[in-house]
């Protein structure tokens, strides 16, 4: 098993708060603020509105069940990189590797940058959203360079930030919102709302707004007591996200008529307006931006980790494993940033996110499915932390995912085999640079000789 300092930066330096302010960072980003619109196009009810957030949230917690107790045995950082090449094969763990370090990261940094772009607006009309796209994402990684220390209280004040902000725009809704009248309890109508189609499609869009909630095993190697700290740090952060979207989507719907979401991407501009009077999208928009940094920040800290474990076991990819003075992976952070500023330029991370969507739930998948194969196949390894429920929640987690790829595969065909090509590139990438480092090898033996 490998130590809790190994492929980490700076051991033993990560609180558990830290952790759990990089899941809920990674977490609450635009989804939240947007997803409903589309929901309440084809469900009318209330209680299946939340319903869905809740189920979601469900999921993300057996989810995070499951990784905690892989996090606890292989504390690594790197997330499904360490573990699918633990649990199934060397290769496998590459091609989630690459995913991360290529693309996995720097596409949603770069949605989120532009969207910092558009909607700090709100706070200065007629701000280029291209070039503050750019500046977030060269002050988060510039902040990141300083060190985990200093990188750690950036990240902290940003995300305490977005959670009062959020708090209080809640607290706001209920007390000041225009009323509407909506019932949140459930009804005989909400049985036809369930079982159908609608409410099966909307819980996928809701689950990408939860992806995020396993962000803290990205840097397990680096948290203090990771077999404790860890689990804490993934079942706290997403249960306070769960709180946060089921009351969003509360004051949504009652301050806000239904006609006025359907359709709409904006939902919580709109919402603003009828909390806040005419200032309100402007203040929504203040408070999405702002709440941005946070997340950019979590992408950022945890993204390099990848590359940098991924460097630290092959020697072709080394360079990605230096460390600065500071103690942190300045190549692979710097390399992040590159990658996501090109795709603001082409501003074609949109693409690439339906692309390696399905990549995504394929191996949050079989790193979930691990847990069941190692509890046959190693059953006396040490395990400091056990999934809770077993193996009901690793059971629901899979069947839930197993329909997003189901979903994906049907509707969005092109994107899903574009998905698979990005896999097959990762593989053909491991083999042959195993086939170089051997030829490598076998050269310089024959030197030798």
């Amino acid at each position: 098993m490998t130590n809790s300092a190994s492929g980490g930066v700076s051991a033993g330096t990560v609180s558990w708060i830290t952790a759990t302010a990089i899941v809920v960072a990674d977490m609450v980003g635009v989804g939240v603020f947007s997803s409903l619109g589309f929901q309440v196009t084809d469900i009318a009810s209330g209680f299946s509105l939340l319903l869905l957030w809740i189920v979601g949230g469900i999921v993300a917690i057996c989810g995070a069940f499951c990784y905690a107790e892989l996090a606890a045995m292989f504390p690594r950082s790197s997330g499904e990189y360490n573990f699918l090449r633990r649990i199934y094969h060397p290769a496998f763990g590459f091609v989630a590797g690459w995913l991360s370090a290529t693309v996995g990261f720097a596409a949603p940094i770069a949605l989120a940058a532009m969207a910092f772009g558009i909607y700090f607006k709100s706070i200065i009309p007629g701000a280029p959203p291209l070039l503050l796209g750019f500046g977030v994402t060269w002050l988060a990684a510039l902040v990141h360079l300083g060190g985990v220390k200093f990188g750690g209280a950036y990240h902290n004040a940003w995300t305490a930030l977005k959670l009062v902000l959020i708090v209080v725009f809640i607290v706001a809704g209920f007390a000041f919102g225009d009323s509407q009248s909506i019932s949140f309890l459930p009804s005989a109508v909400d049985l036809a709302y369930i079982g159908g189609a609608p409410f099966a499609i909307s819980l996928v869009f809701v689950m990408y707004s939860y992806s995020g909630w396993n962000a803290a095993t990205y840097i397990v190697g680096e948290l203090r007591e990771p077999e404790r700290n860890l689990p804490r740090a993934l079942f706290i952060g997403t249960a306070i996200v769960i709180v946060l979207y089921v009351a969003l989507n509360a004051v949504f719907l009652a301050t806000t008529p239904m006609r006025e979401l359907a359709g709409q991407i904006d939902v919580g501009i709109i919402a603003g307006k009828h909390v806040f009077g005419n200032l309100g999208g402007r203040i929504v928009g203040a408070v999405i931006s702002l709440g941005l940094i946070s997340s950019i920040s979590a992408m950022t800290w945890i993204g390099p980790r990848v590359t940098m474990t991924m460097g630290e076991d092959m020697p072709l990819l080394r360079l990605f494993s230096r460390k600065s003075k500071r103690d942190v992976p300045a190549v692979a952070i710097v390399f992040q940033l590159l990658v996501s500023n090109l795709l603001l330029l082409t501003q074609s991370f949109e693409a690439v996110l339906d692309f390696i969507q399905f990549s995504l739930a394929f191996c949050s998948f079989f790193t979930v499915l691990g847990v069941i194969k190692m509890r046959i196949t190693h059953p006396k390894q040490a395990r400091p932390y056990r999934a809770w429920g077993y193996p009901v929640t690793p059971l629901i987690f899979l069947s839930v995912t197993l329909f997003m790829m189901y979903y994906l595969v049907v509707n969005r065909p092109l994107q899903s085999l574009a998905g698979f090509a990005m896999m097959s590139a990762g593989l053909l990438i491991y083999y042959t640079s195993r086939l170089f480092s051997n030829v490598s090898s076998s050269d310089a033996s024959h030197k030798v000789a």
